[in-house]
């Protein structure tokens, strides 16, 4: 179960960036995008600390932020057309393959 919680609370951690990106315009603030980056934040740590009474804490970190930084990368990719470049592909692999390791290490 605190697997299923570390893996949700990592797809709340795209949440909060895509918030903050679409959250400020030309025009200033846009509170609805602000709060959804909130409510991201605050289901994400909620979920962090629910995976951390049976997950070692740096586990559970390192495959909670790994899981943020791979699913932010593709969501600039899809969203905002960020760079989709070989090199920046294969840096999010390794960090894919911490994860996978990281799970597979602990006990």
């Amino acid at each position: 179960m605190e697997w299923i919680a570390l893996l949700v609370a990592g797809f709340f951690e795209w949440g909060w960036p895509v918030g903050l990106k679409l959250g400020w315009s030309e025009n200033g603030a846009l509170w609805g995008w602000l709060a959804f980056a909130a409510v991201s934040m605050s289901a994400s740590g909620a979920l962090l600390l629910v995976a951390q009474r049976r997950i070692a804490m740096g586990t559970a970190y390192a495959v909670w932020t790994g899981i943020g930084a791979v699913g932010t990368f593709v969501l600039g990719i899809l969203l905002f057309g960020e760079a989709a470049t070989v090199e920046r592909f294969f840096c999010v692999a390794l960090i894919v393959a911490g994860i996978v390791g990281l799970k597979i290490a602990s006990k």
